[in-house]
């Protein structure tokens, strides 16, 4: 007789509690995906209260609690890692992706310049009546009053006559300093963060399978990681194995998850078996929806007429817009405008002309935001962002959606080890400690 007796094969072990040791582990590894998930995308604006002195705390919290959401802001509460990193995400996204997609002007010229024309000539020209008479009765009701209504007539209808070729002279200037003033970086940071719910549509959409998948495969990890745990509480037999192990398998678990869905980015062969992340296996697909919400909800057509003209330089488009403009109203006069100048005073005219202008420019920002023209003209940027996400490298398309929660994943593998010391809890408090029977 050996003076210590190992029960290798169970002979003596309580096996009720030996076999739900993996079903356990396997319950929880599916909750702690799935709950994972959850806090992942939801919700996509904080939710939590307001505490006084949070925001002044927060600041000297070391770095990585400085990140949960809704600290720096003065809160306690939760907001989906995703939504609340939106903006991160757009900068990630222009830097590894969007920036390989396209430049400015090739985004422009994608919208087809002479079709935006012919839209703001198509939207414009039936308001100038109306714009240039309001600008006159502001400007210089008496002249205006006195003018003839048939000289009032010729007045609109030159400018109408000249519309097209000038306003195709300001789309080809916006054409031609596009790089100056747009910034997709910019653009897309603004949209994402005003709209974090579409962040969590780019994962959703094209990556809901791979997601559900993911939930399931917690299961199973969390089934497999449950075995050796079982051996391991049935020989050593003590009240903290089961807690204290179980902050490994539930952090494996989420751990495991995240490998699943983005590693290797590049196919390799692994016992002759074929192994890449789930959403880098449809990368064909996968463009195709990211893509769309980019030319329908991001690089619109809108959006760029928006950032032109009211973002951080639309001073500069207004003014070049201005420019571009004030030929049409100077000729507008035709030959008498020298006698127009002289009659109502060189300050009067130069206010006419810089009111119509103005007035012009405010107008042609409106047929950029023109939804059905905007979506119509989606479908040439679907096509330039689908071909070139393609033609990404699949460490360059891992990097654009895996980015953004990179730093945050430790929130998730914290979230798992928690939720496995308290499954080794519970099933210590039903069933007690291993060992033999």
């Amino acid at each position: 007789m050996l003076p210590l007796q190992v029960d290798w094969l169970f002979r003596e072990a309580d096996w009720l509690h030996v076999l739900t040791v993996p079903v356990f582990t396997g319950v929880v590894g599916f909750l702690i995906n799935w709950t994972g998930l959850w806090m992942l995308f939801s919700p996509v604006q904080f939710r939590g209260v307001r505490v006084p002195g949070m925001r002044t705390l927060s600041r000297v919290l070391p770095r990585k609690l400085q990140e949960v959401p809704g600290l720096l802001q003065g809160g306690v509460g939760w907001q989906g890692i995703v939504p609340a990193r939106a903006a991160k995400m757009g900068s990630i996204a222009v830097d590894k992706a969007i920036a390989k997609l396209g430049t400015p002007a090739e985004f422009y010229h994608q919208l087809d310049p002479d079709r935006i024309a012919e839209h703001i000539v198509t939207v414009f020209e039936p308001e100038l009546p109306t714009m240039i008479d309001q600008v006159m009765r502001r400007e210089h009701p008496a002249l205006w009053r006195d003018l003839p209504p048939r000289a009032r007539q010729a007045v609109v209808r030159r400018v109408q006559q000249q519309l097209p070729v000038v306003v195709h002279h300001v789309t080809d200037e916006i054409g031609e300093h596009i790089d100056q003033l747009l910034d997709p970086k910019i653009m897309v940071i603004n949209h994402f963060r005003a709209n974090p719910g579409l962040v969590v549509r780019i994962f959703r959409d094209f990556g809901q399978r791979e997601l559900n998948l993911m939930v399931a495969f917690g299961f199973v990890f969390g089934f497999l990681l449950g075995v050796p745990l079982a051996v391991l509480d049935h020989w050593i037999a003590q009240w903290w194995v089961l807690p204290v192990l179980g902050v490994v398998v539930g952090w494996m678990t989420n751990a495991l998850g995240m490998w699943l869905i983005f590693e290797p980015p590049e196919p390799r062969r692994v016992l002759g078996v074929k192994v890449q992340g789930l959403f880098l296996r449809r990368q064909e697909q996968a463009a195709e929806v990211y893509a769309r919400i980019i030319a329908d909800d991001v690089i619109t057509l809108e959006n760029i007429g928006d950032f032109l003209l009211d973002g951080p330089r639309g001073d500069r488009t207004r003014q070049m817009l201005a420019d571009a403009m004030r030929p049409a109203i100077d000729n507008a006069a035709g030959p008498v405008r020298g006698a127009v100048r002289v009659a109502v005073g060189r300050q009067h005219f130069d206010n006419i002309r810089e009111a119509v202008a103005s007035e012009a420019v405010d107008r042609t920002g409106g047929a950029f935001r023109d939804p059905e023209f905007s979506r119509q003209q989606a479908e040439r940027i679907n096509a330039l962002v689908a071909r070139r996400t393609k033609e990404l490298a699949p460490t360059d398309f891992v990097e654009m959606m895996r980015s953004a929660i990179r730093e945050d994943e430790w929130m998730l593998y914290a979230h798992g080890a928690i939720m496995g010391f308290g499954g080794g809890l519970l099933h210590l408090a039903l069933l007690g400690t291993g060992g033999p029977a």
